[in-house]
């Protein structure tokens, strides 16, 4: 019974003060909503990344020249990668756990087709390989072979957006592209990856990698060699006979000095992931500075009510009120304003995550809820303690006294 009477005391006095206590609530709404909108946007960021490299196949390695240490060696005396170190990992005798290899060119070049010009995001020169070795699928047409390869002919296949901006809602395969000022024949589009980082994985043009050598790079070195382990089991051993066949091609004696990086996908995962989490810890902090404003705003906002209602509290005290329940009111009072803002941030917060935020899908963490509504409410009671005991304090003369 004394419970219900002091809910509806506390009840009573919000009322009272309507556009106040929207203020109030306002504050908290906006800070639990920052919790879990942030904390989502910093999740599904990570997801995104997690996504984004698992589907370039969970037994991909990427070969790139360069130390893997960060040694002195200057720049001119590392040796670049080759087509002929591609060829030794293909040919290798050895290599039981490479299933296989994929040498890559990339340069940049503007495609015409009609009056439509258009510049895609890269252009990769490369073997059939590469297509599963990278997960592209093709949605329409077919993959360039090893016989257009071995022939040079001018083939290509689009990514999405790459076609997207040539044909429209034409259908690209059987087509002529011009590329850098050479035609090139449309064979297959590939199916949409997607992507929500500054590069578009689907604007790419890819074709056989002697004719992009040909027409644009010349036959020297390659930028990467994309290598298939033959399962994810064997992606390590691939990784030691990788080392082993181009230490040998590169004449290098001792491994610490190797002058080429291998990168697979669970290396290169862990670390986006470890980036990701310092970044979604950032905007978790950033967005419990606004619980914390909440809650000086309901410090603020009770001491104001206990002023107001100074003589109330006198009255209510020489009527014997015991000190338990002016306290007991208050704290409610406090706690209302808190578990309301925080009802109604959570509910703006999930409602929120179904939006695009900086082109990310949020991705709500259960835990952010309840740990952002479990925090506003300690912060309702935390902060509105200080008012809730000065309001029980008070002495019932000097209550009544008060102007």
């Amino acid at each position: 019974m004394i419970l219900w009477q002091t809910l509806r005391f506390a009840v009573g006095g919000l009322a009272a003060n309507k556009v106040r206590s929207a203020l109030t609530m306002l504050g908290v709404l906006i800070g639990v909503a920052s919790v879990i909108l942030l904390l989502a946007v910093g999740n599904g960021s990570s997801q995104a990344v997690k996504d984004s490299i698992t589907s370039l196949g969970t037994n991909s390695l990427t070969v790139s020249a360069g130390s893997a240490a960060g040694g002195s060696r200057s720049v001119s005396s590392v040796k670049k990668l080759t087509v002929a170190d591609a060829k030794a990992l293909a040919t290798d005798a050895d290599s039981s756990a490479i299933k296989s290899v994929a040498p890559v060119v990339t340069t940049s070049a503007t495609a015409l087709y009609g009056n439509v010009s258009y510049t895609p995001g890269s252009v990769v020169g490369t073997y059939p390989a590469y297509f599963e070795t990278s997960n592209q699928k093709v949605a329409h047409g077919e993959y360039f072979t090893n016989d257009d390869v071995l022939g040079s002919r001018k083939v290509a296949v689009l990514g999405a957006t790459t076609a997207k901006q040539l044909f429209d809602t034409e259908d690209p395969v059987g087509k002529k592209i011009v590329l850098g000022g050479t035609p090139f024949t449309v064979v297959g589009v590939l199916q949409a990856k997607g992507g929500s980082g500054f590069t578009d994985p689907d604007d790419v043009v890819i074709a056989p990698l002697p004719t992009v050598q040909n027409a644009f790079t010349g036959f020297g070195t390659v930028s990467q060699i994309l290598v298939q382990a033959s399962s994810a089991d064997t992606t390590t051993a691939a990784q030691s006979e990788i080392t082993r066949v181009l230490l040998g091609t590169h004449a290098i004696a001792d491994p610490s000095k190797a002058d080429f990086r291998i990168t697979n996908q669970a290396s290169l995962l862990t670390a986006r992931e470890s980036t990701t989490k310092t970044f979604t810890v950032l905007l978790g902090a950033v967005a419990a500075i606004s619980l914390l404003v909440g809650g000086i705003g309901i410090t603020n906002i009770m001491l104001v009510t206990v002023t107001e209602r100074t003589r109330e509290i006198g009255i209510r005290k020489a009527l014997g009120a015991p000190r338990a329940v002016i306290l007991g009111q208050f704290l409610t009072e406090s706690t209302l304003l808190s578990v309301i803002g925080a009802g109604l941030g959570v509910a703006a917060g999930i409602v929120g995550s179904h939006f695009s935020i900086v082109g990310i899908k949020p991705v709500v963490i259960p835990a952010s809820v309840l740990g952002a509504f479990g925090i506003a409410v300690a912060i309702g009671l935390f902060f509105g303690s200080y008012p809730a005991n000065r309001a029980a304090s008070l002495r019932p003369i000097d209550a009544l006294r008060h102007e």
